[in-house]
């Protein structure tokens, strides 16, 4: 299948305090983590959904090979910015992993892990990784999914999907729980920052 990725980057970050994804956590801002990962992965192309602080966001990817999707409708919430990303995917994409721009822990290899695993199973809707039973983050969604996506409102994303036809859901057992790991607080970008560090 033809896979592309779709990073989530236009959020308002206000449980943050400031714009969370320039927020640096190592050697580069959390959003540069998600890109890269999603770069090093055989996830292609690359969108990048902005909005919030959008020339902030393309400055600080200038130098990735990404394609920018611009959501002015952002406030709206995150449904507005995935349905943009997908309005935006081109029609030989058949399925697409959904990455949110505040999760830096996400690795390539755990991308890749998702493809595989969607490839071998061809008649799935979604795939979600699980840790101890629950659902995290990337989703990897099918085509067939993109009408339904329209139909969302509001500061969800596609876990209302996923719940609607959980039994076309895979489930991708995982061993850390870096895929429930999202930096919506000061408090968690410290934790983040602290493990990282060790």
């Amino acid at each position: 299948m033809n896979i592309a990725a779709l990073v989530l980057a236009a959020g308002r970050s206000t449980r943050m305090g400031s714009h969370k994804l320039l927020e640096v956590l190592g050697d580069r801002p959390l959003i540069r983590h998600c890109v890269d990962a999603a770069l090093a992965s055989n996830a292609r192309p690359i969108f990048v959904v902005t909005g919030h602080n959008e020339a902030a966001i393309r400055a600080t990817l200038s130098s990735a090979d990404v394609r920018f999707v611009s959501n002015p409708d952002f406030a709206e919430g995150l449904s507005s910015s995935l349905k943009a990303g997908v309005r935006a995917l081109p029609s030989s994409i058949d399925a697409v992993i959904i990455l949110l721009g505040d999760m830096p822990l996400i690795t390539h290899d755990l991308i890749n892990q998702m493809i595989t695993f969607f490839n071998a199973s061809p008649h799935a809707l979604a795939l979600v990784p699980s840790y101890q039973g629950g659902w995290g983050n990337p989703v990897l969604l099918s085509r067939k999914l993109f009408p339904e996506i329209e139909k969302l409102s509001g500061d969800a994303g596609a876990r209302k999907l996923l719940h609607l036809h959980h039994r076309d859901v895979i489930e991708m057992p995982v061993t850390s729980d870096d895929v429930l790991l999202d930096l919506d607080t000061p408090e968690a970008l410290a934790k983040a920052r602290a493990s990282f560090q060790r």
